[in-house]
């Protein structure tokens, strides 16, 4: 994968939380604060403004800078858990020009870690982790039978989307949502789900 093509995932990524403001803010107003698509698409909107400007020496750097803006101008817990998933996953691939589907799983293990750490969340607790997670082990998987990249792409949407649904049975253990205690059941997590539009939305335009 080039510099190039994680530019565009990154594009994509940045212009789907925009347009998907007011749905993500809805998922997360039945047992949230309703705050997640407002702060998303405040914090990609500065991802957008500066992005003629970012270094791109290389495709860590590039992601790096991302992290950097996404961290200092997202709202509430959002920044933290979103740059910290960017940053950790920049840190995998400091230096490098040229992408692998190993280096891909590399950067979402990595986030994944980086995102358990900030917020102290862990499978199963009704988070953005249980779409990030499986729809990982899904690419995984894939890539080591040899699957054609845009192949892979659709297979990491509808896992994506499955585990995004299997969301709504869960009690919510940690967010806002953790106050509303059984009341969470029933109802999906707005970041699994994020995780989900955006796995389709990279897969749509790969």
């Amino acid at each position: 994968m080039s510099d190039a093509r994680v530019e565009s995932v990154v594009r994509t990524i940045t212009q789907t939380c925009i347009e998907n403001e007011k749905y993500f803010g809805e998922l997360d107003s039945v047992v949230g604060d309703g705050d997640f698509g407002f702060s998303l698409a405040r914090g990609f909107e500065n991802v957008l403004a500066q992005w003629d400007d970012f270094d791109r020496t290389d495709t860590g750097t590039f992601l790096q800078k991302v992290a950097v803006v996404m961290s200092g101008r997202i709202g509430g817990t959002s920044g933290p858990i979103w740059g910290t998933a960017f940053l950790r996953a920049a840190g995998q691939v400091k230096g490098k020009q040229e992408i692998t589907g190993d280096d891909v799983v590399a950067m979402l293990r990595a986030a994944i870690e980086g995102i358990k750490a900030r917020g102290g969340a862990d499978l199963g607790e009704k988070t953005l982790l249980d779409a990030l997670a499986p729809m990982t082990d899904t690419i995984e998987h894939e890539l080591g039978a040899g699957t054609a990249a845009a192949d892979i792409a659709k297979a990491a949407a509808v896992t994506a989307r499955e585990a995004a649904e299997a969301t709504r049975p869960m009690q919510a253990r940690r967010g806002r949502a953790s106050y509303t205690g059984e009341r969470s059941i029933g109802s999906l997590d707005p970041g699994a789900v994020a995780v989900a539009v955006l796995a389709e939305r990279v897969a749509d335009t790969w």
